[in-house]
This record gives structure tokens, C-alpha cells and sequence, in this order.
């Protein structure tokens, strides 16, 4: 394949995908990476495919997560740049494939706070259709709020895109609220 498309990727997760969290998990992913390529200028659709598919493996493997990817991947015809930018997402984590372009720092720093942001809008009555940055960094800001959530991580991912948390974060919400009722986020209304 030339290059992944959303289609794809949905098709190759779920080979190895089935809890509905995880496939949530990755919807909101996607959604976000889709709204950092219309803000760098690139392909939503290829974004929002390997976002979709940054967690293949980690259902099956939980405790080598990224260790079973980047061959079925490979086998699968997914082009060499995408498993890249797959495995950058564990950076520190579960390997050392240093994000570098811009696809990979965004995957890096997004996987964490789409988990933020989604436990943010479950909490409101209107989901994330209605919710605002200014709302959003109150949640971000307690700690105790969606704890599990590595906000250092995060932060570094900001640091390494040359951005705030603010600003990464205003894009993540704008390209979620895109996508509200696919991710069960357009609140009481659904």
C-alpha cells in the first residue's frame, strides 16, 4: 500500500482489537491526529489512520506493548513511516524510537491527553460539544483528576511540537468535537 488509509487501519486493528474501550481509545486518538494534520497542512486521513492504529498490538500484549507491531505491520503492506510513527508513540515508555517529524510528536503527545479530554467531556452534560479550553485546563490542572493519565509526558510532547499544552489541547478538543457522536461524547442528546 502507498499509503494507510482510515479504512486500513480500521480493518487491520480490528484483527487484534475487540474491547469497545480500546477501539474507543483509538477513535479518539484518530480524531486528534486528524486535526494536527489540517493544522500542519498535512493528510487528515492519513493521520487519523495511523492514529487509529497506534495501539495494534497492546490488547494481546499489554506487557510488550510495541513488540508485536512493527513486523505484522510490515507484513500487512503499512509503509515503513507510519510503523515508525507507531512506534515513536511508546518513546520512553516501552522503547526508544525518538518521535521526529511532526506525525510522530503529535502521536506521541495526543495518545495521552485524548484520555484526558474524553474523561473531561463524559463529565458534562453536553459531552465535548460544548466544552471550552478554559474549562478543559481546570480538569488538566487537578491532579487528581484522570490521574493514570501521564501528564509529563504530555508535556514533553508539547515541548518537542514547540507548543502549549493550551494550544495542543484547543486542537485535540476542536477535532474531538468533529467527531462527538462517534466517540459517545455529544452527551445527553445521543
Amino acid at each position: 500500500m502507498d499509503r494507510l488509509s482510515l479504512d486500513d487501519a480500521k480493518r487491520l486493528n480490528d484483527t487484534m482489537v475487540t474491547e469497545e474501550h480500546l477501539k474507543l481509545h483509538a477513535a479518539n486518538v484518530s480524531a486528534c491526529m486528524e486535526a494536527f494534520a489540517e493544522h500542519f497542512g498535512e493528510d487528515p486521513e492519513h493521520w487519523a489512520a495511523v492514529g487509529y492504529l497506534h495501539d495494534y498490538d497492546y490488547e494481546k500484549y499489554p506487557e510488550e506493548h510495541l513488540k508485536h507491531t512493527e513486523e505484522p505491520l510490515r507484513m500487512a503492506g503499512v509503509p515503513e513511516e507510519d510503523i515508525r510513527a507507531i512506534l515513536a508513540h511508546g518513546y520512553s515508555i516501552v522503547n526508544d524510537v525518538k518521535p521526529e517529524t511532526n506525525m510522530e510528536k503529535c502521536l506521541f503527545t495526543v495518545d495521552e491527553l485524548s484520555g484526558i479530554i474524553q474523561a473531561a467531556a463524559r463529565m458534562r452534560p453536553n459531552g465535548i460539544v460544548d466544552m471550552d479550553l478554559k474549562s478543559f485546563m481546570k480538569k488538566w490542572k487537578n491532579q487528581k483528576f484522570a490521574a493514570k493519565c501521564n501528564r509529563p509526558l504530555i508535556l514533553e510532547g508539547c515541548e518537542m511540537l514547540g507548543m502549549s499544552i493550551e494550544d495542543v489541547s484547543a486542537i485535540c478538543i476542536a477535532g474531538m468535537k468533529k467527531h462527538a457522536a462517534e466517540l459517545h461524547l455529544a452527551g445527553v442528546e445521543e
